[in-house]
Formats: structure tokens, sequence, C-alpha cells
């Protein structure tokens, strides 16, 4: 998807058009989620500080983000690709594989099922795409960023070298600045470089994963599309304007934490096992610390009593004592689809399933008020209303 959650707020909000869009939160802390490519123009992109992307571009507008909103509008992007084939591998909420082996008869070549795809997205969700097409997934990849946005780069078998060698060595999966700079000292530029230099003084230099970039820079990648590949973990994190300095203030952003974690879960029909807590102080320190509960859950109060329990482990450790911290977050893992299964007792069912199945069935209540009418809709019991950044 094209600058997917900036995207989504300017069709929803049809008076940002035209103008640069920052999804983040304001603040000398706050971090660009993502940026509209008229933000892009001045500069400006996702994991960047908000304080510089507003150097660079004054007159952005800042949306607060809305991933259940992103989330809704994932599945129906999902639900498009879907039609074409049964064998799509998400990568992440705005990115995916999708394997068209098989599918000639049923919906024609892959060119044009990949326009299909792209004017549907346009079409229903007055959304861009673009789609890289190719015999290998690493090649897909890259080509479906060559023409952004909203453009389809197609690499035909045989064409693969050609299309690689010019191409500069950050394209390659797994290049950072670290190996960039080795490489370099070989006069390395382009992938083409790489696959001239040879295996032999990668796998000297880099090992294993030098022999990895040599298979990369010749276009070989037999990696299969793999579908319904499971999300390993539900999260959310704040980095604070203000420092945190006391336990009571780390335990109320978990709080809303474990509400933001728990409405994904129920939005995925999803619930965890483990609970993770991250604590970040501002020399950048970062503690992790999680828990493993008897049954999965996706309750707020449930994950939330886990947190807290983490939170008292690392006081009694010291940990907590004459901090600031910066950052906090929270995550879910272990996930299952559904509702886990419980065994009842021959005589009837338990109190305690009992009052598992109402909680279950308030948290979905609440998850919904919030989904139709705003994440600050109905909060628990102690939650303020200190907005985030």
């Amino acid at each position: 998807m094209d600058a997917f959650f900036a995207s989504v707020e300017v069709r929803d909000d049809p008076s940002l058009r035209g103008h640069p869009v920052l999804v983040g939160y304001p603040g000398k802390r706050g971090v660009v989620a993502a940026a509209s490519y008229e933000a892009r123009k001045f500069g400006c992109h996702s994991a960047q500080p908000m304080a510089v992307a507003l150097r660079k571009c004054p007159s952005a507008r800042v949306v607060a983000p809305r991933h259940d909103r992103y989330v809704e509008v994932s599945q129906q992007v999902f639900e498009i690709f879907a039609r074409y084939t049964p064998l799509v591998e998400g990568l992440s909420i705005d990115e995916a594989f999708l394997d068209l082996g098989g599918t000639e008869r049923l919906h024609g070549p892959a060119r044009k099922v990949a326009e299909s795809i792209r004017a549907a997205v346009r079409g229903e969700l007055s959304l861009t795409c673009s789609v890289g097409l190719a015999s290998c997934k690493f090649i897909a990849k890259i080509a479906s960023d060559q023409n952004k946005p909203d453009g389809l780069t197609e690499v035909a078998a045989g064409a693969e070298q050609a299309f690689l060698d010019p191409l500069p060595i950050r394209k390659l999966w797994g290049v950072g600045a670290k190996t960039e700079a080795l490489l370099r000292r070989y006069g390395v530029r382009t992938v083409g470089d790489i696959a001239r230099l040879g295996q032999a003084t990668l796998e000297r230099e880099l090992g294993e994963h030098g022999r990895h970039l040599h298979r990369l820079s010749l276009g070989l990648d037999d990696r299969e599309v793999t579908p319904g590949r499971e999300r390993k973990q539900i999260s959310h994190e704040n980095t604070f304007h203000d420092d945190l300095t006391t336990r009571a203030e780390i335990e109320d952003w978990l709080l809303r934490q474990a509400t933001r974690v728990a409405d994904r879960l129920a939005a995925a029909g999803q619930q965890g096992r483990t609970v993770h807590v991250k604590l970040r102080d501002v020399a950048f320190t970062t503690w992790t610390r999680q828990v493993t509960l008897e049954r999965p859950t996706a309750q707020t109060m449930e994950i939330f009593a886990a947190a807290r329990s983490i939170v008292g482990k690392l006081e009694a450790e010291g940990l907590l004592a004459n901090r600031r911290f910066r950052l906090t977050g929270l995550g879910v893992s272990d996930l299952v689809e559904g509702r886990a299964p419980r065994q009842l007792e021959l005589l009837g069912e338990p109190s305690e399933a009992i009052e598992q199945r109402r909680g279950e069935a308030v948290q979905d209540v609440l998850s919904e008020v919030r989904r139709r009418f705003g994440g600050k809709a109905l909060f628990p019991a102690g939650l303020g209303e200190a907005d985030e950044s």
C-alpha cells in the first residue's frame, strides 16, 4: 500500500487532501508513523522524529494514529487479495506476497491480475497500492518499491540480473549501514558489484550472511509464499513528552496500553497467553520482562494485572528507584484464534468459567464502542485523559 496510514487519514478526511500529512504525535519525543507523499517531498519519512519532520515541513498537518482503523482497512485490502489467490502471505498490515501460479485460467495472465488488484483497491477503497511482479519474492518486493505511488513494475523471467545489477546495495535485504561500509571498502556500490565480488570474499568477510547476500545479488530466492503466517505479537508503546517518575504513572500508561492491545486482539478475534512489558529510561537503558498466564485472554484487566505484577517485580529489584522513564510498552504473544476452549464440569459450568465468559462479553462491548466512537469513548476505572505523545 502507498503511504498507508497517511492515505487512510486523507481518504477519511478530505480536508487533508493536497496537504503534507504526518501521522504521529507532536512533541519533542514524537515519531512519524507515516508521511504522505506531499510531506516526503520535504524530506519527511516514517521513523523520523516529529520535531525534525516539522522543521523540514512546518506546514504539515499532524494527525494522531488510529491503529484500529488501519487494521479494519487492512482487512478489506486483504479480502481483495484473496479473490485472486488463496496463497497470500501478509508481511505487515499494509504489505503481502501473492503467489499467482496456477491462476491463469481463472484470472488471466499475472500482469492482468496485478492491474485488476490495483483497480479494485482504488475503486472500492479509494486508496492506491504499488505492485511488483517477478518470478521470486525478493525481486517482487524490490520491484514493488520502484514506481511508487500507484505503480506496477514487472521483471520478466530471464531479466532478473539486468534489473538487479544497477541497483544500490542498500536495496538488498540485510544490507545496513555497517555492511554497506564494509562492502564499500571493496569498491562495491551496486548489486551487480556484489555479484562480481564473488561468494568466497563475501563469506570470508561476512560469513553465512555474505553467502546469503551473494545469492540475492544473483536473483536466487527459492522461498515459497506461505499463507496464513501467524502474527507473533500484538503490542502498543508510547514515548513521553514528560518523563515518568513513579510506579503509579507507569501503571497508568500500561493500563492505557492494555486497553489498546485488548481492543486489537478483539478486532482480530484472538487471545494471547504471554504478556510482555518494556520500560526505557532517559539513558536509553531498556528492560523487558514477561509473564505467562494460565489461559489465553483478550481482556484489558487480565492483561493489565499481569503487567502490574511485572512492574511490582521490577520495583522489588530496585529498578524503578531514582529513574525517569521515557517509554513504556505492553504486548501480548502466544496468540490463538477465537476463544480458548475450556473444559466444563459434569454438573454445570464452574463459576470461574461463567465469570470468564462475562468478562469476554464486556470486553467485546467496550472494544466495539471504542471502535465506533474512538479510542477515548470508554476507559477502565483509573484511566485518565492525558494525551499520548
